[in-house]
């Protein structure tokens, strides 16, 4: 299984934001579509960086005047990404080596789509239920 058939399921949508917004700006985007990361981009769809719960949390914890910051002064601009080709093992491992949670898709330098640990987990599941059933059908037939 790969990143573009999890996205084929999923769809490509992306909430993004520029790096010019606020943290403040960010949370309410966080809270409002319910996620736990929103990609900074360029208006050409290019990463520029990720931003998460956590990275806002961080910039608070000691003065929550941050919150007026650009998420810019925050975000971690160093993101791996990966290609609509990349196996779900090596998002795997990608995501437990790194310890992040979000995997932006990049295709032809552009954002193409996100990956998130939730569903990388629900294909797992999904994967090892059917074969599963696969096998308690074979068994039974046999």
């Amino acid at each position: 299984m790969s990143v573009e058939r999890i996205l084929a399921g999923k769809g490509r949508h992306v909430e993004t934001i520029s790096p010019s917004h606020t943290l403040q700006e960010a949370a309410k985007v966080l809270a409002a579509k319910r996620i736990g990361a929103v990609v900074v981009a360029s208006s050409d769809h290019a990463v520029l960086g990720i931003l998460s719960e956590r990275d806002i949390v961080r910039a608070i914890a000691s003065d929550p005047a941050r919150l007026n910051n650009p998420v810019s002064d925050f975000m971690t601009e160093k993101v791996v990404t990966c290609g609509l080709k990349t196996s779900i093992p090596e998002i795997m491992d990608e995501m437990t080596s790194g310890r992040f949670r979000h995997l932006p898709v990049v295709v032809e330098g552009r954002l193409s789509g996100l990956i998130s640990i939730g569903d990388v987990v629900k294909y797992r599941v999904a994967e090892i239920e059917a074969e599963s059933n696969a096998m308690r059908h074979y068994i039974a037939s046999a």
